[in-house]
């Protein structure tokens, strides 16, 4: 079987979006807002290098809470794909959920609801891990939330945290990175330094 990372979009892969009228902080919804972070190109590179397939899952509730449409997640999804692909990187699959528990005023009532597929369950992961037919001990999942580490545990992956001390939206992990559950098996201040340390660990590809 093979081995893969599955990474989280938001603040792993990409900027976050911050309204400088409101500081309202939002997920990128639009094509034009994407900004990859730093390290997150080299990070890939490194990966697929390595001869790991890579993936996106990603909670994307904005259409179940009425914020933005369906269609604005899959081509701002799309545009991310197209990024890398031109820095030479495939991105093997992008699963997406949309579902939110209580949704929101307009929200889609289809993707109100309970899910198995919003992490930190795992069934977003499970599937990328059926599809594609990938080792799960030998794969990983990385993001920058204590619900991805979550997730990841929860499909039997190794889990990796994308950790900055001075993110305040890491509350959970404030006080750094053992100081909440569950504990990633690494982490790193950007997704070129968590390449490096899952390429070098005992369970690589």
């Amino acid at each position: 079987m093979k081995a893969g990372v599955l990474f989280d979009r938001d603040a792993t892969l990409i900027d976050v979006v911050r309204d400088e009228e409101t500081g309202k902080v939002v997920v990128a919804f639009h094509p034009n807002q994407i900004r990859l972070l730093s390290g997150a190109v080299e990070g890939l590179k490194l990966l697929r290098d390595a001869g790991y397939l890579l993936a996106i899952v990603t909670n994307q509730p904005g259409p179940a809470k009425g914020e933005i449409s369906e269609g604005a997640v899959a081509r701002t999804n799309a545009a991310l794909v197209d990024i890398l692909a031109k820095e030479g990187i495939t991105i093997e699959s992008v699963a997406v959920c949309m579902h939110h528990q209580t949704g929101g005023p307009g929200g889609d009532a289809k993707l109100v609801k309970e899910c198995e597929c919003r992490k930190p369950r795992p069934g977003l992961l499970n599937g990328v891990i059926d599809d594609l037919e990938l080792s799960r001990e030998q794969s990983w999942m990385v993001g920058d939330s204590v619900s991805d580490i979550e997730a990841g545990f929860a499909a039997g992956l190794k889990t990796a945290l994308v950790f900055s001390s001075n993110r305040c939206e890491l509350c959970p992990y404030r006080d750094g990175i053992n100081s909440a559950k569950p504990v990633p098996h690494v982490s790193g201040a950007t997704l070129a330094d968590i390449a490096r340390k899952i390429i070098n660990a005992d369970f690589g590809a």
